[in-house]
């Protein structure tokens, strides 16, 4: 099959048969469709998009382009949550061992950083000995023994999938919504997934700004994945402001141990963390109604199981067995910590959120290029939220840098992303809409 015939057909608006598509991937895969035909393609798709069942099928030839995982012999449901990215969005952490406590397994594929949002995969890397990229026999013997893991995308995973998203990301194709679902649902169908939960974020902090535009994705991606086999659901979650009070790697890591200790939970985050749970219990059958998900995963956190799966995982990927109770000694630490203080009394009303993402990037906590290093100690903690009150001279949040340059860099612009009223505002919902399938 000719690669310029398919290009053809799409850049004139047709719909592709499945065996066009598997043909496409195929090239992908062998790589005998040049660089530019792929880019081509992709801008096809982009301009003139994709019906549901051509992005079924582009989901499934490039899920069938390498490995895919089967978790037949678990005693559970397999499930798992996909996020589109935010600020201070570290709601893995804790909902994949909430869950598993609660009788579901959670293999959970993550990824890095890309460009203002922080990345689960980041995040682990910053515990001392954790292995986020084991072999599957490890990754297997992760699964059954603590119920969850959080790791990296193995190279046999989707291949087809690396290739295309790299040029994607030079020919400006990346926000095509039919390719993000193809890109997203390939790799979690590969995983072995018997059910899925979409977070898919909106606003200032997120990759699609608008609730419609969140919308389109969040409904692209249910009907897809469940054309594909795999019961899906999804929320539309508010990124105006960071999820969590902390944005950074370690720092983001320990306000997820204080989250499941209740040392200290974040009321945003812990809406979304427990919608989500609710989601995947209800979607994995471990629960009937929204209630008893929601009772379930509140008791897996009271009761300390939640952070016991939690430290297991840990374990079992390399890390430290103590690290739940004294995560502080194994977390590393920034040299500098500046308070950041407020010049005037107020309510929060708005915040800057992917301001304060980019200021971590610039900390040293993101990457400018793939292949710089990430300082796992900097980032900003304490950061606070629409509707607080606050008094002149209170804290604003605290930036943990390497020097007191950088730090007075992320400080001003941490205060500039901030703004406040004399009155106290409405504080919008967390949790904007669910989506799924169509009847």
């Amino acid at each position: 099959m000719l690669p310029q015939e398919i290009i053809r057909k799409k850049r004139d608006g047709a719909s592709l048969a499945s065996d066009e598509i598997a043909a496409f991937v195929a090239g992908l895969l062998e790589d005998t469709f040049t660089e530019g035909q792929v880019a081509a393609f992709a801008m096809a798709v982009y301009l003139n998009g994709m019906t549901r069942d051509e992005a079924v099928a582009l989901t499934l030839a490039m899920r069938d382009s390498g490995h895919v995982l089967d978790w037949s012999d678990l005693p559970g449901p397999v499930t798992d949550k996909h996020s589109t990215g935010g600020v201070g969005d570290n709601v893995s952490l804790m909902l994949a061992p909430i869950v598993a406590a609660c009788g579901a397994y959670v293999p959970m594929i993550s990824g890095r950083g890309l460009g203002h949002t922080g990345g689960t995969l980041d995040k682990m890397d910053a515990i001392p000995g954790y292995r986020t990229q084991p072999d599957e026999a490890l990754f297997r013997r992760t699964v059954k023994a603590a119920g969850c893991a959080i790791i990296g995308q193995t190279a046999d995973l989707a291949p087809a999938d690396k290739r295309f998203y790299a040029i994607r990301d030079i020919t400006a194709t990346v926000e095509s919504v039919p390719l993000i679902t193809a890109s997203i649902l390939s790799k979690k169908l590969a995983a072995g997934l018997r059910s899925l939960v979409l977070d898919v974020k909106c606003g200032n902090g997120a990759f699609m700004a608008s609730l419609d535009r969140a919308a389109e994705l969040a409904t692209s991606l249910v009907e897809v994945a469940n054309g594909a086999g795999l019961p899906t659901t999804a929320l539309i979650t508010d990124m105006n402001a960071p999820l969590a009070s902390a944005a950074g790697n370690a720092v983001e890591v320990g306000n997820a141990v204080d989250f499941l200790t209740g040392a200290h939970r974040d009321r945003r985050l812990e809406d979304v963390t427990l919608a989500l749970a609710a989601e995947m219990l209800m979607s994995s059958g471990i629960a009937a109604t929204p209630q008893e998900a929601t009772a379930r995963a509140q008791d897996a956190l009271a009761s300390g199981a939640a952070a016991e799966r939690f430290g297991r995982m840990i374990v079992e990927l390399g890390g430290p067995a103590d690290f739940i109770e004294k995560k502080d000694a194994h977390l590393p630490k920034a040299t500098v910590a500046r308070p950041v203080l407020a010049g005037e009394a107020g309510f929060v009303t708005d915040i800057a959120t992917r301001d304060i993402g980019l200021a971590v990037v610039e900390l040293g906590g993101g990457r400018r290029r793939a292949e710089d290093t990430i300082d796992p100690s900097v980032g900003i903690t304490r950061i606070v939220m629409p509707g607080d009150r606050i008094e002149k001279g209170a804290q604003l949040g605290i930036v943990h840098a390497r020097s007191e340059f950088e730090a007075e860099q992320a400080a001003e612009t941490l205060r500039r992303s901030i703004r406040m009223t004399p009155k106290r505002p409405n504080v919008p919902e967390t949790i904007l809409q669910r989506i799924v399938t169509r009847p």
